[in-house]
């Protein structure tokens, strides 16, 4: 039984590592999308068409990264990451489609902005994991 925990743990260690790596790599490769065409190729759309490929296919090595990743925890750290996406999928649906109509109708005198939707995102995911490991404990 021990070598089994300590085989989980190290696999654990191992895909969080992993799934750190392809997060870091493609937030590097999203502010260099998002501030290399105008600093650094002078908004070259060759350039930025390539930049923003190579981000999308990192992007999608992090969603790899992210399943390998949910896929070695164990069925109470699963359950809790589990709630915790299914939570932040409905609030970001809910929210994102509200903060839409008040943009469309003119209710807020600015555009809305992706930014601020993976922002709700992120905070409603860390809330649901925060909540759900205080709840399972």
């Amino acid at each position: 039984m021990k070598h089994q925990n300590e085989t989980l743990t190290a696999r654990c260690k191992k895909n969080t590592v992993n799934q750190a790596i392809w997060t870091v790599s493609w937030l590097i490769t999203m502010a260099l999308v998002a501030f290399g065409h105008k600093y650094l190729w002078d908004y070259n759309t060759t350039l930025s068409v390539i930049f923003i490929a190579v981000n999308v296919l990192i992007g999608i090595g992090m969603i790899v990264a992210n399943i390998r990743y949910i896929n070695a925890l164990d069925e109470m750290q699963r359950k809790i990451h589990l709630e915790a996406m299914g939570i932040s999928l409905g609030v970001t649906i809910i929210m994102g489609l509200g903060y839409s109509m008040l943009d469309i109708t003119n209710v807020i005198s600015y555009d809305a902005e992706i930014s601020h939707l993976v922002v709700i995102t992120a905070l409603t995911y860390m809330g649901g994991i925060f909540i759900n490991n205080f709840r399972y404990k």
